[in-house]
């Protein structure tokens, strides 16, 4: 009995011990649930907001769209630059999409569309992105089973190692056949994901209407309306106009950082030089803006247009096209004219400006270009503001102004000219007018002659010197800074202000300060160099009594429209007058009555302008021959030329239009292309002015017909 009580109490004993483990057990598994439970809990009533957002959460990518440049119209409503529509096939590349995908709807698109042989042209890099998609067995092998492995290289840095593996031989695998597709894979990849990128542009109806009913086939295509700039007037001032890159080439690399940090897209098409350039801004207009959402994933979930966008604003510019049209012909039959009788002359430039307003009229230039062994007639009338010559008479007016400034001469100063080589000076050959004997003259007689001599006694005088002959030119710079800063106050070497980019101011001569002697050369416009512009500024500050006003080409910028009619006026610019020069108004009066008599009966321009109907005009102003030299390639003598120019102004009591006329390289001081382009200017000015207020107006078409002329 003592044995069974003792083993019925170690079964009791075991029995609650197994009921206490059981009991542990499952408060453990009770605590866990409860803990479970909690947690679920706070997973849903706490945090579930925040993880359903997590799960749902997409991505907002905003792309901007470009719209079509602003046109650009003359001062009369004529469009001179236009946006040109066409038919153009588009591919949008998705973030999820594939290389392979790619290549795919490339080989379908390479069915239908016909891909112009400079668009076939693939580079080398394009080639071998191409390869590696096209053959990827192949590509594989480029990369060893240790670079596989090797955890410090990333994905792009095996690429890169792809691509430098691929030699001349791999790419040769590549047929003929296959650059099409290589080409239009290449556009596919050009842009950023979610950004149309253009396959074709100017595609035909055909290939528009074919890939229009394949559009189901083709993933990511899509067919839209593009535009190129147009020109309708050809190659009538393009020089100034300017030029825009196309969508291939998109943003220049030398600017990309600026165009980036202003919204522009890699590929978008901007203003490159010029007109284009300078107003690229105004041009360019408002992008659309599109939202596309996608999720976490990349997969475009919707789209949605935030703002339609807006094309360009318009440029009207102050050149009189139908003017320009007529000035570029008689430069250029007078260039061909000189042409036969200098063998050097190559170009011509002529500026007309309203001398109050600064609003250039007409901005021309040409020049001859041999090619294939004929001379072409090119655009250059950029080389206004970009080119510069020594302009010889032309600038006595200004060095009239800066004597009387210094109080070295008066109005009434009276020197004597013994005509040429009268003047002897010490170390240098003699000095003189280029005519004979002139005598005793003043100021308006020496702007009439031309009188070299009075320029040089005046300088003289400036340096506090009396003339005696083989006298040594005192060497004093501060009155040569003096006496350049009168020029500047005329437009002479400085910039014009011009709404243009790169204008040059000039060129100073380099050895003023060794040579004092040279200082009578400047006097004479035979030392620092300008540009027609500054000289067509220059004549017009006189001529306007004495403020310097900046060259304008675009007048007025208007607001987009819808239909053919111009919006209305966004900004229009004012006369800006750049400073006011320091000489008295009796000063001025004094050259002014000196440039009428250059035009009058003796004068250095009489000889063309006395004739009907240029005596007509009442034309004042000043005529400039200047020694120049001329390099021809092969040949190691300079050859000695002579630039002529003329700058003037009409009527002479109340001015309304000031010109400079530039015609470099010529064999004779004695030719008169110079006043016969002036002349024949002036006369298509008045004569057009005539015409327009008698009722007898030119349409767009007239104006198309002349533009046809000029450029054939």
């Amino acid at each position: 009995m003592p044995e069974q009580d003792a083993s019925a109490s170690e079964q009791r004993k075991l029995k609650k011990k197994r009921y206490l483990r059981i009991n542990i057990f499952f408060f453990i598994v009770f605590i866990c649930f409860v803990a479970l439970i909690l947690r679920l809990g706070l997973v849903q009533i706490v945090y579930g907001e925040d993880y359903r957002k997590e799960v749902e959460r997409t991505e907002d990518i905003i792309i901007s769209n470009p719209v079509p440049r602003g046109k650009i119209y003359d001062r009369n409503g004529l469009v001179i630059v236009d946006n040109l529509p066409m038919n153009a096939i588009t591919y949008t590349k998705f973030q999820k999409t594939t290389s392979k995908e790619m290549i795919q709807t490339a080989e379908r698109l390479s069915k239908i569309l016909e891909l112009e042989e400079k668009d076939t042209e693939v580079k080398e890099r394009d080639l071998k992105d191409y390869w590696i998609t096209t053959r990827p067995e192949k590509a594989a092998k480029k990369i060893t089973e240790k670079e596989l492995k090797d955890p410090k290289l990333e994905d792009k840095d095996r690429y890169d190692r792809q691509i430098e593996r691929i030699t001349e031989k791999d790419l040769k695998e590549i047929s003929q056949g296959e650059l099409e597709i290589a080409a239009i894979f290449r556009n596919m990849n050009a842009g950023y994901a979610l950004t149309p990128q253009i396959i074709k542009k100017n595609a035909t109806e055909d290939e528009f209407s074919q890939v229009s009913e394949q559009l189901a086939l083709l993933p990511n295509v899509d067919i839209t309306t593009d535009w190129n700039r147009d020109y309708p007037h050809k190659e009538i001032f393009r020089s100034v106009l300017g030029k825009v890159s196309s969508s291939t080439d998109g943003l220049p690399q030398e600017r990309l950082d600026y165009f980036l940090s202003r919204g522009y897209n890699r590929n978008d098409r901007v203003g490159l030089s010029q007109l284009e350039l300078y107003y690229e801004d105004i041009l360019h207009g408002k992008k659309a803006k599109i939202k596309n959402i996608t999720d976490k994933g990349g997969t475009l979930l919707e789209t949605e247009t935030i703002s339609e966008g807006e094309r360009g604003k318009d440029l009207i510019l102050s050149i009189d096209f139908e003017l320009q049209i007529e000035i570029e012909k008689i430069i250029e039959e007078e260039l061909r004219k000189e042409k036969a009788r200098s063998p050097y002359a190559d170009r011509a430039f002529l500026v007309m400006m309203n001398p109050y307003t600064g609003e250039v009229l007409s901005m021309a230039g040409k020049q001859l270009v041999r090619k294939n062994g004929k001379f072409e007639m090119n655009d250059f009338a950029l080389g206004n503001v970009n080119t510069q010559y020594v302009m010889g008479s032309s600038i006595k007016g200004a060095t009239i102004l800066a004597g009387l400034q210094s109080g070295a001469i008066s109005r009434s100063t009276v020197f004597y000219d013994g005509g040429p080589k009268s003047l002897y000076f010490s170390g240098t050959e003699p000095k003189g007018s280029a005519s004979s004997s002139i005598g005793s003259i003043g100021i308006a007689g020496a702007l009439k002659k031309s009188s070299n001599v009075y320029m040089f006694k005046t300088v003289l005088k400036m340096l506090g010197k009396e003339y005696y002959a083989h006298m040594s030119v005192p060497l004093k710079p501060e009155a040569v800074q003096e006496f350049r800063n009168s020029f500047s106050q005329l437009g002479l070497g400085v910039k014009t202000g011009i709404d243009l980019p790169n204008e040059t101011r000039g060129q100073e001569g380099s050895t003023i300060s060794k040579e004092a002697g040279l200082f009578l050369d400047l006097a004479i416009g035979q030392y620092d160099s300008y540009t027609p512009m500054q000289l067509a500024q220059y004549v017009s500050t006189i001529a306007n009594n004495g403020y310097r006003i900046k060259p304008q080409l675009v007048k007025e910028i208007h607001e987009p429209a819808d239909d053919e009619q111009l919006g209305p006026v966004s900004k229009p610019f004012k006369p800006q007058v750049l400073n006011k020069v320091s000489m008295s108004d009796a000063d001025l009066k004094a050259v002014q009555a000196g440039f009428r008599q250059v035009f009058l009966t003796g004068g250095t321009a009489y000889s063309v302008f006395g004739k009907a109907p240029y005596h007509g005009y009442q034309a004042a102003g000043k005529t400039g021959t200047a020694q120049s030299y001329f390099k021809v390639e092969g040949r190691k003598n300079t050859i000695y030329t002579n630039n002529v120019t003329l700058v003037g102004y009409a009527p002479y009591e109340k001015p309304e239009v000031a010109f400079s006329v530039v015609v470099p390289h010529v064999s004779s001081a004695g030719t008169l292309v110079n006043k016969e382009i002036g002349a024949r200017a002036l006369k298509a000015y008045y004569d057009l002015k005539e015409k327009r207020q008698s009722g007898q107006t030119d349409n767009g078409n007239e104006v198309e017909e002349q533009s046809k002329e000029v450029a054939e």
